[in-house]
């Protein structure tokens, strides 16, 4: 009998950090893969990322719309709830043999905790880093409530264990954004008109002398500030004055001041040199970053992905507080003149050397391997 696994992928960043898992899940006889889209990853908006994933020849089992319009903490809050009510339903229609959620947004809780009254096994991957905000509660909480752990460093397996979790179902599998990664770094040639391709907003600048590119989302716990926050990015970007490809934010609270202060600064401004997209293929946003001069604003791409291109980052902000990070990152407060100069000073840097802090690129293989493989129990099998 094959294993009924079911993948939640609830926003567009799940989708890429998991795209090699399902492909290997896809192709092994003995599963029946129940691909569950929720959330942000349905809207429009955000980039409609279901669109992505079945363009590239994945079947959506099921979808749950429960993203609550207000980008705020009471939206946020509201929205896990919906989704806990949805994901049940789901799961006991699909009668899955294992769950898997994804990191650590906010909707992924509502998976852990659907799977986990409902005695499904639940596997987590990229548990047991740290940042500092909110996505480090629901991380820990969704460790708390999984059975099996894909890690993607050593430091984020120590974590995990010192939770209190059985070391025996604890796995260093890298992360499988990665995999995406070893195949750009292999071949990083942008072969590709990015405005032909994705469309966007904006101008269309030259990118043949190299470019910038900007992923800046809102911070939870800061999200009163988000709009003041990206004004102070974008006069930076502005003022380096080098083309610029700017990613539309995550639907985080806080995102609607990010959106409105990008499009102010935009309608009141003369900016001749930004494009903005709303989401693009994961193998070409890589191709996109590996051949930009400096990745600037405070995605977890800059610690991961650019980290083993070698790309040079400017993190802005505490969304990334805490974690491991190579030396490819330099990190700046929100203030113009700082991030300015971080810029400039990447900018006239040599590329990084490739580092493999977050995996060596096998971990979609792995991951698909141990969920076909593990026993399956959905109790704690340790004490404390």
């Amino acid at each position: 009998m094959k294993r009924k696994i079911a993948v939640v992928i609830t926003a567009r960043p799940s989708y890429s950090r998991v795209k090699t898992v399902l492909t290997a899940l896809k192709n092994a006889p003995d599963v029946e893969l129940q691909l569950i889209v929720a959330a942000s990853a349905l809207l429009d908006r955000y980039g409609n990322a279901v669109e992505r994933i079945e363009a590239d020849g994945f079947e959506v089992t099921a979808r749950v719309f429960n993203v609550l319009e207000g980008e705020n903490l009471t939206a946020a809050a509201k929205t896990t709830g919906i989704g806990i009510l949805e994901l049940s339903t789901v799961f006991d229609n699909l009668k899955p043999d294992i769950v898997v959620s994804i990191a650590d947004r906010f909707e992924t809780i509502a998976t852990a905790i659907s799977a986990s009254y409902m005695n499904i096994p639940l596997a987590h991957i990229q548990g047991g880093e740290v940042t500092g905000n909110i996505d480090e509660k629901v991380r820990h909480a969704v460790t708390k409530l999984a059975d099996y752990h894909f890690v993607a460093s050593e430091g984020a397996k120590e974590r995990v264990i010192k939770l209190g979790e059985n070391p025996d179902f604890v796995f260093n599998t890298g992360c499988p954004s990665i995999d995406l990664a070893v195949e750009v770094l292999a071949n990083p040639e942008l072969d590709f008109d990015p405005y032909q391709k994705y469309g966007g907003v904006g101008e269309k600048p030259d990118l043949s002398n190299g470019y910038l590119v900007v992923m800046q989302h809102p911070v939870t716990n800061e999200y009163t500030q988000s709009r003041q926050h990206i004004e102070e990015t974008f006069k930076a970007v502005i003022e380096i004055n080098l083309p610029t490809l700017w990613f539309w934010p995550n639907i985080d609270a806080g995102a609607d001041g990010t959106s409105t202060g990008i499009r102010a600064f935009r309608e009141n401004n003369n900016i001749q040199n930004v494009h903005f997209f709303k989401n693009m293929d994961g193998i070409d946003f890589l191709r996109i970053l590996a051949n930009a001069k400096v990745l600037v604003g405070n995605s977890s791409v800059g610690i991961r992905e650019a980290a083993f291109l070698g790309v040079p980052v400017v993190n802005v902000g505490t969304r990334q507080n805490r974690r491991d990070r190579a030396e490819n990152v330099v990190d700046v407060v929100h203030e113009t003149q700082i991030i300015k100069d971080a810029i400039q000073w990447q900018i006239e840097r040599i590329r990084y050397q490739s580092s493999d802090l977050y995996g060596d690129g096998s971990a979609g293989k792995r991951i698909a391997n141990l969920l076909t493989t593990v026993p399956l129990h959905f109790h704690k099998t340790i004490s404390y």
